[in-house]
């Protein structure tokens, strides 16, 4: 799959990865780095932990992707001492050497993205410690099956976009993914659709419509 990918600017100097075979970036061409800040760290993880007071939270993520979004969540969590357990759920996995070239090692500490990448392919296999705050596992499997006794405190739906995957946003996925979100947690991803809209309504959840990473006016954050 790798020869498919290539690294690629977006508008706020952040870099993303295309893929050629699935036709997406991995993250949004208006700014990597911001949308991944807005929609996840600040909407999900932010919002929860505003409102619970918190001194752990364990977050799952469908797509993990480059890592970009654990890389700042982990950041986050390291500058506000709170423990965090991070699964991420990836089926075709990244190598280590092509999210090495995507410089997001300039976002946070050194220290943090060395224990990542010399971390990586080993969460692949197995809950791995990225340092004393942090514990990191990827799932390498698909959606459908992927099965875990924990639940958790934040979901980020980060998968590509429906046109390009449409399997990821109907009703069997978000209904698996859910399965997995605790009473009182959050759901975020950077889409709004009135049909993503009515399966969180039908499951349960209370929508917020709130205004969207650069690009997309609004974006989707639902709370069980």
């Amino acid at each position: 799959m790798n020869h498919e990918l290539k690294i690629v600017p977006t508008d706020d100097g952040s870099n993303t990865i295309y893929n050629s075979g699935v036709g997406e970036n991995y993250h949004s061409r208006h700014g990597a780095l911001q949308e991944s800040r807005h929609v996840f760290v600040n909407s999900g993880l932010s919002y929860f932990l505003d409102i619970n007071q918190v001194k752990d939270v364990s977050i799952l993520e469908v797509g993990f992707g480059s890592g970009l979004n654990f890389l700042l969540s982990a950041c986050f969590c390291e500058e506000r001492k709170i423990l965090l357990n991070y699964t991420g759920i990836e089926a075709y996995p990244l190598t280590a050497e092509m999210i090495s070239q995507t410089g997001y090692e300039k976002y946070i500490s050194s220290v943090l993205w060395q224990a990542f990448i010399s971390n990586y392919l080993a969460s692949l296999l197995r809950p791995v410690e990225i340092n004393t705050n942090c514990q990191l596992q990827v799932a390498n499997c698909k959606l459908l099956d992927f099965q875990s006794a924990k639940q958790f405190d934040v979901i980020y739906f980060d998968a590509f976009a429906a046109a390009h995957q449409p399997e990821m946003w109907n009703e069997g996925s978000i209904g698996h993914t859910l399965k997995f979100l605790k009473p009182g947690g959050v759901f975020v991803t950077y889409a709004i659709t009135g049909n993503l809209k009515r399966l969180l309504k039908g499951m349960g959840l209370q929508i917020q419509k709130i205004p969207g990473a650069a690009g997309k006016r609004e974006m989707l954050r639902a709370v069980r």
